[in-house]
């Protein structure tokens, strides 16, 4: 048998690398390039076509594009000849420190960021001095065109860095206008984890001839990532994610939430629990947000709770974990936010906190990035306390212990210590660290999950119609923690989802509303709150207006339109929360608010299909395919009834005029 050629690995020289920046990486502890790196620098080098590489965060990126282009500089010249542009202040700024650590031994070549949030004074002086390499976020860097300082005429090279996140936040028109403004005899070199349809829009209207290079597959996820998700009712989902954290002593974790109050909230609540958590969302400053960077890449920080836009510019390759908390609205967040774990060459973990209600975006999640989700089991609390216990054992184990410095104070601990036994001395060191996990899950109550096998029964008697609920118990109660609400507005008045979640928004001022189940008819609806925030939100809508009419809301009787737990139905899902400040998103970017989102998929077309097709059944009225309620279960029965319904309304209402004739006659 022939023996088999050794593969040799090839090398940064091999690549093409200049001798200047060689040794400038070799002082960073570059050794052999990173897969995407050997892809991408022999082919910028060699080539002078434009480039759309497909790969995931934290896979060599900057190094792949930045070393051939640093390479490229003449340093004879003052001009900008290469723009680099990226979705945050935090990603510009890591960039940059990169880029000039890259360019330390060549002389006369200067690297300079310009982004929102700062003076832009500054920034003017250091471009009249004479820059070759800008590293922009979008919305200055038009801004400095605006104002003649940014001279893009002489550039050559031009890099769009995680361009889907870019488009994401609102800056395609941004982008737009920079690449309208170079000249069109350049390379553009356009960097994304994921292939969206506006990605395609911007590599068909300004790349030419573009080589397409991908590491992995097509909007696959990352390599060495698993995923889990914990299938729990809403009302548990906070102690779930404390079980998961505590199963976990060594995790060093990003946590994801949808909204700056929802981060702020849990973020609160870890904090009061006893965990080293911290909060990094929009509502913080400048300031705040820097420093609490800094201290979670220090590891000064276990737990981090961000929005996704909060951490778009935080680069760290340890995490040991990501933690979803609820799923997010389309997969390519879901690819980015799994992406940050599972890094260079490390194994991660991406673990989801779901409601029943999100399982179709799991598996949606699964055929778009080509891998399964794990269902996870919680562990239990005798199970976290043994792995605690051991973590507090191999912390002692492994504590360095200065001899000299601790000489002095042994006597009087020997002496303190030398009636004890030496059991009764172990067990009282190990329950000063351990005693807290011991108290909390002893009296810890049981987390129920939903089974796949009851979730599947749910959902076919969903299909069915409802007929899979008990015969016998035909009235609908609203889910454990909710309370069914009627409201006077109907799809008559120009209701849909969408517009009642704006008409709430708008009425709340600025409650945190976790709307529950949503039941459109044609002249009223039934919606879902929490109990704690039934009051609240009844005293909130009941009296305001809509379009001209006096809105009312009350609580659903018992039996009179509320829905089985049996049923269960499709709601908007727990994890969605509805505020007038929805998340990061809404900011846009520093520029290019309400730009495009760039095509991002939701979950999929046969989800889309399946709700429109249960839309189209006749009298159906329920969001998201729950079944209708039978005749004698949609609310008020009778004109007494109804008149009690719309006490209130104004008389010019046909309903009300219809009801004064009734009793008359």
């Amino acid at each position: 048998m022939e023996n088999e050629t050794p593969q040799v690995e090839s090398t940064f020289e091999d690549l093409g690398v200049s001798g200047e920046i060689l040794k400038a990486i070799k002082e960073m502890g570059y050794v052999s390039p990173m897969p995407v790196q050997e892809k991408v620098i022999p082919y910028l080098l060699g080539h002078n076509n434009d480039v759309v590489a497909l790969a995931q965060t934290g896979t060599g990126k900057t190094a792949a594009y930045g070393l051939p282009v640093l390479q490229k500089i003449d340093t004879s010249r003052t001009e900008v000849q290469a723009v680099i542009m990226a979705p945050t202040r935090e990603l510009c700024l890591q960039i940059t420190d990169d880029l000039k650590d890259y360019s330390k031994y060549i002389d006369g070549l200067h690297v300079l960021a310009v982004y929102g949030g700062a003076s832009i004074e500054p920034q003017i002086r250091a471009l009249k001095k004479g820059v070759q390499v800008i590293v922009a976020t979008p919305g200055r860097l038009v801004d400095l065109m605006e104002r003649k300082v940014a001279k893009l005429n002489h550039v050559e090279n031009v890099v769009l860095d995680e361009a889907d996140e870019m488009l994401n936040m609102g800056f395609s028109e941004s982008i737009d206008a920079i690449l309208a403004g170079v000249p069109a005899e350049r390379n553009t070199l356009l960097f994304s984890a994921t292939m969206s349809k506006e990605i395609e829009r911007i590599s068909k209207n300004y790349l030419h001839d573009a080589q397409e290079i991908v590491v992995g597959s097509r909007n696959e996820g990352a390599e060495h990532v698993n995923h889990i998700y914990y299938m729990v009712s809403a009302r548990d989902k906070y102690n779930v994610l404390k079980r998961v954290a505590d199963y976990y002593p060594e995790i060093y974790a990003i946590i994801f939430c949808r909204t700056r109050m929802e981060t702020q909230e849990i973020a609160d609540k870890l904090i009061k629990d006893g965990y080293n958590a911290e909060s990094l969302h929009g509502e913080l400053s400048q300031a705040q947000r820097d420093l609490t960077m800094q201290k979670f890449r220090q590891h000064r920080i276990q737990l981090l709770v961000a929005t996704d836009v909060a951490a778009r510019g935080l680069d760290v390759d340890e995490l040991t974990h990501v933690i979803n908390y609820g799923l997010p609205d389309d997969i390519e967040s879901y690819t980015h936010r799994s992406g940050r774990t599972g890094r260079a060459g490390r194994s991660g973990t991406s673990i989801s906190i779901i409601h029943v209600k999100e399982k179709g975006k799991v598996r949606a999640i699964e055929h778009q990035i080509s891998k399964n989700f794990i269902p996870g089991t919680l562990p239990t609390g005798q199970e976290i306390c043994a792995k605690q216990l051991y973590k507090v054992i191999d912390d002692i184990e492994k504590v360095e212990v200065d001899e000299d410095e601790i000489a002095p104070f042994l006597p009087e601990v020997y002496r303190k210590f030398d009636m004890m036994e030496k059991e009764d001395l172990i067990k009282r060191m190990v329950s000063m660290e351990f005693n807290r996990f011991l108290n909390y899950y002893k009296n810890a109550p049981e987390i129920i999950q939903p089974s796949e096998k009851s979730e599947r029964s749910r959902r076919s008697g969903e299909e069915r119609g409802g007929e899979g609920r008990s015969r016998g118990n035909r009235s609908r109660t609203a889910e454990a923690g909710y309370t069914r609400l009627f409201i006077n507005l109907g799809k008559k008045d120009g209701i849909n989802p969408k517009v009642f979640m704006g008409f709430i928004n708008r009425v709340a001022q600025g409650q945190h509303i976790d709307l529950g189940r949503i039941d459109l008819m044609q002249s009223f609806s039934f919606f879902e709150v929490p109990e704690k925030q039934a009051s609240s939100v009844i005293k909130a809508l009941s009296g305001s207006d809509f379009d001209g009419r006096q809105v009312n809301v009350e609580v659903t009787d018992q039996g009179e339109g509320q829905r089985s737990s049996k049923r269960g139905g499709r709601s908007r899902g727990e994890g969605e929360r509805f505020h007038s400040d929805r998340s990061d998103r809404s900011r846009g970017g520093e520029r290019g608010r309400g730009g495009s989102r760039g095509g991002r998929g939701g979950y999929g077309d046969e989800r889309r299909d399946s709700r429109d097709s249960r839309r189209n059944k006749k009298g159906s009225g329920v969001v998201r395919g729950a079944s209708n309620p039978s005749h004698e279960e949609r609310g008020p029965k009778g004109a007494s009834e109804w008149a009690k319904f719309f006490e209130g309304q104004v008389e010019s209402q046909p309903f009300y005029e219809s009801m004064k004739k009734k009793k008359k006659k």
